[in-house]
């Protein structure tokens, strides 16, 4: 007898994490791939109508293979396939709400070259956990299925995204700008040079890679700090703009080559759009608050789907709700009016939103992005990662630090016990008044997370290096009774 889907998942390795599915190349097999489609059209089905799916892709190198085994599953079970090729997730999903469809992205956003994952969303925006539970529990058997060519990329399925962009804000809004576009392998690279021009930018494409880059917008590497400041002195830009892989997280740099961290980013594009309460996660900056900017904080676990989760209730009370997370992940609640234009909801990550937000921001300030920013800047974090690490072995230190929080102070040799302010999402602690640090494990690939916050970044980044090396020391150890 033929292994049901849940059956499948199992024996796959091949879990939701904080966004997606995600798992090695290897494991996204044709018949990985059948079992998500069958499980999402079974789901999705019972709780919405929908006429067809729109897919699309990144640049990773397994994408194309795995696009196509879900578009053979899809038209195997007679579902109608329209084909985004590669594009930004936010603009699939705009698509997708736009003609009430389904959507599939193929992609593993910043995530190592070796994994990649698919996105879900319904007509209204992203599946949500209790979606992801029951895609998992599936029980359907699968039928037999032909792998068959990819369809021919469909270039309107952009369409919405870009006149979201360039109908709703003024047309001039980039006018005398210089603003490089650190392309790498960006799924919009080529359409947010497009949406810059359209909007009268003088555009400066940089760093363009035809090898996948695994660009992470919260641990930034050493080569694009560095080469921020070449490039921005070097073009003499204004700003500098660039993506994760799929077009979901934003790296925006100022003149002077600075990146700037993604939850102040997220601030500063929600004053621009008038946004009165925010759902954000627990490692957001504690600057939110002490802004004074908005009416309701609301704080989540990290990820996305919370962040949604919390939207809908503000969208209860408030008039203009967004979201945003610590990678810079926009999220548009309710529909926002600009100068007589309407921005319609987009309740999933946007990367370029920010980005003109803060344009229109610095313009109806007379100012420029530095300057906007050194207001809020009373509180600075940073964060960074550990790769290679289990969940087995994350798991068993952040109980360990968790029941004995001297150990941490260990760790940091400060002064005191931490105290432990949430284990909503791995375990964070305050270590005084002012200092904050936060692990956790990624829900997206095997990977430690730690989040500091302290009163200057040198304190803030040395938290981040002193506590992962010391980290990195204990997780190498065996396991006790091993």
């Amino acid at each position: 007898m033929s292994a049901d889907c849940a059956h499948i998942f199992a024996q796959s390795g091949i879990q939701f994490g904080t966004s997606g599915a995600r798992g090695l190349n290897t494991q996204f097999t044709a018949q990985v791939c059948q079992a998500f489609m069958v499980a999402m059209i079974e789901r999705l089905s019972a709780r919405y109508h929908f006429g067809a799916v729109v897919l699309g892709m990144d640049n990773r190198p397994s994408s194309p293979q795995i696009a196509q085994y879900c578009s053979s599953a899809l038209r195997a079970l007679g579902i109608e396939v329209r084909f985004g090729g590669v594009l930004p997730t936010p603009a699939l999903a705009l698509y997708a709400q736009h003609n009430a469809m389904a959507a599939v992205m193929v992609t593993g956003s910043h995530i190592p070259h070796d994994r990649n994952g698919l996105k879900f969303y319904h007509p209204h925006g992203e599946i949500d956990k209790a979606d992801e539970a029951a895609i998992l529990a599936c029980r359907s058997v699968l039928g037999p299925l032909t792998i068959q060519p990819l369809p021919v990329p469909d270039s309107l399925v952009t369409s919405p995204y870009l006149s979201r962009m360039v109908d709703v804000f003024p047309a001039d809004l980039c006018a005398g700008q210089r603003i490089g576009l650190y392309e790498h392998t960006s799924a919009g690279r080529e359409l947010y040079a497009s949406i810059l021009r359209t909007l009268g930018a003088q555009v400066i494409c940089l760093g363009r890679s035809e090898e996948f880059v695994p660009v992470d917008t919260e641990a930034l590497s050493e080569q694009d700090i560095v080469t921020a400041k070449h490039w921005t002195k070097e073009h003499q830009l204004d700003l500098l703009f660039s993506t994760d892989g799929d077009g979901d997280r934003p790296m925006i740099a100022d003149h002077t080559g600075h990146w700037h961290r993604g939850d102040m980013l997220g601030l500063l594009c929600a004053k621009a759009l008038g946004i009165k309460a925010l759902s954000v996660p627990l490692n957001c900056n504690s600057s939110l608050e002490l802004s004074g900017e908005f009416k309701q904080i609301q704080r989540t676990r990290i990820g996305s789907p919370y962040v949604i989760e919390q939207l809908t209730v503000l969208a209860e009370r408030f008039e203009a709700v967004a979201g945003f997370e610590a990678n810079g992940g926009f999220l548009l609640g309710s529909d926002i009016t600009i100068e007589g234009r309407t921005m319609v909801r987009l309740p999933t990550r946007d990367a370029l939103l920010p980005l003109l937000a803060i344009l229109y921001l610095s313009k109806r300030c007379g100012t420029n992005l530095a300057q906007l920013m050194s207001q809020y800047e009373s509180r600075f974090t940073a964060s960074h990662r550990l790769q290679g690490i289990e969940k087995t072995a994350s798991d068993r230190l952040l109980a360990l630090l968790q029941q004995q929080p001297q150990r941490l102070a260990a760790m940091l040799t400060c002064r005191g016990t931490p105290k432990v302010l949430s284990t909503l999402d791995g375990v964070r602690f305050a270590l005084d008044a002012e200092r904050i640090v936060h692990l956790r494990q990624s829900g997206n690939a095997p990977e430690l997370r730690c989040y500091a916050e302290a009163p200057s970044q040198q304190q803030a980044n040395e938290l981040v290096d002193t506590l992962l090396s010391a980290v990195m020391q204990y997780v190498s150890r065996p396991a006790p009774g091993s």
